[in-house]
């Protein structure tokens, strides 16, 4: 891997910023403030949680054509992907890629009313809408890098291959990133990955935070109260799962934690409930935090089960039936952590320094999870502006410097093709 030190991709991002080409796309995104929120408010206004995000693929792919990417596909999971070639290479030439991505789905329900309202606060244009911010400012701003590339002629050193993911929040578990790292064409050639969420130009996640969530299910006979009393219980036996759980020790580094997230069962106060569920999730810095969380989950529900049955077995008359259990993994993000040399980083510091900008490092669980994993060097990072009520109906974004977050992007992408390009 060639070396990539700060002094050599400063001089490298410097002479980025001096080509005629790249001055012309900044001056694409200074002009088209309205384009790029436009685009963001109609984003904003088509429904996508997880597991439907098939109209905004649709509207995105629409986006690609209209910026002239090449080999534009949605593959089979919903993940859309175009390229950008590189300069004197064919789109399908067979090296080194870079990737920059953004998530189309939001956590929001497919029947949450969505009304996006563009209003002027302040001398910035502001955009109120569900996902405004969170991820239609990725989007947007990917949108924005890729139609101001083509407008202005940039070449570039190495392919860019654009990709609008799915999967990324809650039970989405990263789904649209981890398939495009298993089966897409350049899985395996992929030198550098960006990933745009949310708004900001000041910070970025070099560290991924691991996660592991669970669906536990506890199934009985059930019956009626008083006349099958003594039957084993599924809610009793998932309460005393859950108390014993809810007393494991953490530690206080790395930084773990364990949430109780949700309890389902029965059907009515007089009725022996013939199932419960909960939902379980563990999030930690480290891998093995994460494993001891999921064997001290299985040994805590084994041993209520086994309880209840115990107790079941020993009472006088009709033979009861035994509880069931099953512990389903409902979600798997990995931990792990950009490495303090890696060559985005240094480019990352190298923008930084001519833009003058400081980042903040920090962790996080996003799409960068998956890449970051696998070693590949990769960040995610605002597409720049301001925002606020992440995940709520009040979300909000505004432009405010906006343009700066993008150029940070843009000198950022071009430099990581750059070194790309020599490995």
């Amino acid at each position: 891997m060639a070396i990539f030190s700060r002094i050599s991709a400063f001089s490298r991002v410097t002479a980025l910023a001096t080509q005629r080409p790249v001055h012309t796309a900044f001056a694409w995104m200074h002009n088209n403030p309205q384009t790029i929120m436009n685009w963001q408010a109609e984003l904003s206004g088509i429904p996508a949680p997880p597991f439907g995000e098939q109209a905004r693929a649709e509207w995105v792919a629409a986006r690609f054509a209209e910026a002239g990417l090449a080999q534009i596909r949605t593959d089979s999971i919903g993940n859309v992907t175009g390229v950008l070639p590189a300069a004197g290479l064919p789109p399908e030439s067979s090296g080194p890629v870079v990737v920059l991505s953004a998530h189309l789905d939001t956590v929001f329900p497919a029947e949450t009313p969505l009304h996006p309202v563009i209003a002027q606060v302040d001398g910035s244009a502001r955009l109120s809408a569900p996902g405004a911010c969170d991820n239609g400012a990725g989007v947007a701003g990917m949108l924005a890098i890729v139609h101001s590339l083509r407008q202005a002629k940039v070449e570039l050193a190495a392919p860019l291959v654009v990709l609008a993911n799915v999967g990324e929040e809650g039970e989405g578990d990263l789904r649209g990133v981890r398939y495009f790292y298993e089966q897409s064409d350049v899985a395996g050639r992929i030198a550098a990955h960006i990933v745009l969420d949310g708004a900001g130009s000041d910070s970025a996640v070099t560290q991924a935070l691991g996660s592991r969530r669970f669906l536990v299910t506890i199934n009985g006979p059930g019956g009626h109260s008083f006349t099958d009393a003594g039957t084993p219980n599924p809610i009793a036996a998932m309460a005393l799962a859950l108390t014993a759980l809810a007393q494991t020790q953490l530690p206080e580094e790395p930084r773990t934690t364990l949430n109780l997230g949700t309890v389902h069962g029965g059907t009515s106060v007089n009725s022996i409930p013939e199932s419960a569920t909960a939902s379980i999730d563990f999030r930690s810095t480290s891998t093995e935090e994460l494993l001891r969380l999921e064997v001290a989950l299985h040994r805590a529900v084994e041993d209520a089960v086994e309880r209840w049955n115990t107790v079941a077995r020993a009472l006088p008359g009709l033979s009861r039936a035994a509880l069931t259990f099953t512990v389903r993994k409902i979600g798997d993000r990995p931990a792990a952590q950009l490495a303090a040399d890696s060559p985005v980083l240094d480019a990352l510091r190298a923008v930084d320094r001519h833009l003058g900008l400081r980042t903040e490092l920090r962790l996080g669980s996003t799409d960068a999870n998956i890449p970051i994993a696998l070693g590949v060097p990769a960040l995610s990072m605002g597409a720049g502006g301001e925002g606020g009520g992440a995940h709520t109906q009040a979300e909000w974004y505004s432009d405010k410097d906006r343009e700066l977050g993008l150029r940070r992007v843009l000198l950022l992408t071009l430099a990581m093709t750059e070194w790309a390009a020599e490995q």
